[in-house]
């Protein structure tokens, strides 16, 4: 008769990875750029996100649940990069609000949420914490009442310390990012250079020298008639000037240079259009330049910049 096994098998870790941003970004900026404000500086938001995935696959052996990317937005609407990294794999984008003075707001209760129910749940055997507010001890506490080991990484402060004491006391392992590590993904803001109004050509004289593109047809084919371009080029404008009305001038600001947009951007720019314009633009191809050519010439007008090029 066999022997039953009595060595216990290693239970693969499931995890998830939390990362309270706002002490993420002011932590890395303080320390990589002696910045105070996020406006200073760009974060390259995407690759820091997929090397801290590498940098947690090669601390916790199993199973990754996912990456809780916690963030503030005016009134909760998303900026362009939040609406680019809510498009990544395995990542789910959690905003707060941002007051008037810059302030966040309900973030660290979103944290404390989510890391007191993933344990609750049986979710995860394991979660990264990447914060430094003492705020979070007490759902740290809770979780590893769940039997959740907690793992706090912090980032290396200029000087002293920029994580609360206890926090670090609480938490099973900690862990500090190193400058090196972090700072391929930040850089500093480029200061826009004005251009004087009367310099700039008008999109009319601009547009003038194009010629139009025909639509082709097959022999024996009706070729099917598209939009006007001055109408679609209104129609852009309008969605520009919606768009910095409803999102903020911040947030507009950060697609310059321009004059190509992030595909998710993109998007939302040509669903906007037709809906303004009561039918489809995608069988047009070229109404999809000009109705870029419409939106650039008014953000390029906003900021005093001139009329950018065609982002044909």
């Amino acid at each position: 008769m066999a022997i039953p096994d009595l060595v216990p098998h290693p239970v693969a870790a499931k995890y998830a990875v939390l990362v309270d941003v706002g002490y993420l970004y002011a932590a890395a900026g303080e320390v990589l750029l002696g910045a105070k404000e996020r406006k200073e500086y760009r974060v390259a938001a995407d690759e820091l996100i997929q090397s801290l995935q590498k940098h947690a696959e090669e601390r916790i052996s199993g199973e990754l649940l996912r990456i809780y990317w916690y963030d503030a937005a005016r009134d909760r609407v998303p900026t362009v990069d939040q609406r680019v990294i809510a498009q990544l794999p395995w990542v789910k984008v959690r905003l707060g609000n941002l007051n008037a003075r810059g302030q966040q707001k309900g973030v660290d209760a979103q944290i404390r949420s989510d890391l007191e129910a993933l344990a609750r749940h049986h979710a995860v055997t394991d979660t990264i914490l990447l914060a430094g507010d003492e705020d979070m001890v007490p759902a740290v506490e809770a979780a590893q009442a769940y039997g959740v080991r907690i793992h706090l990484w912090g980032v290396e402060p200029p000087y002293g310390t920029n994580q609360a004491e206890r926090l670090v006391w609480e938490s099973d392992t900690v862990e500090v990012i190193s400058a090196d590590f972090l700072r391929p993904f930040f850089s500093r803001a480029p200061q826009p250079v004005p251009v004087q109004p009367p310099a700039a050509p008008s999109p009319a004289q601009v547009f003038a020298g194009r010629a139009p593109v025909k639509p082709h047809a097959k022999p024996g084919q009706v070729a099917k008639l598209g939009p006007s371009r001055p109408r679609v080029e209104d129609v852009g404008e309008h969605v520009a000037q919606k768009w910095i009305l409803t999102r903020g001038r911040d947030n507009i600001r950060d697609l310059l240079p321009g004059p190509i947009l992030p595909t998710v951007i993109d998007t939302e720019l040509l669903i906007e259009a037709e809906k303004e314009l009561g039918h489809s633009l995608r069988p047009f191809p070229e109404a999809r330049v000009w109705l870029r050519d419409g939106f650039w010439a008014r953000v390029y007008r906003e900021f005093d910049l001139g009329v950018g090029v065609s982002s044909k």
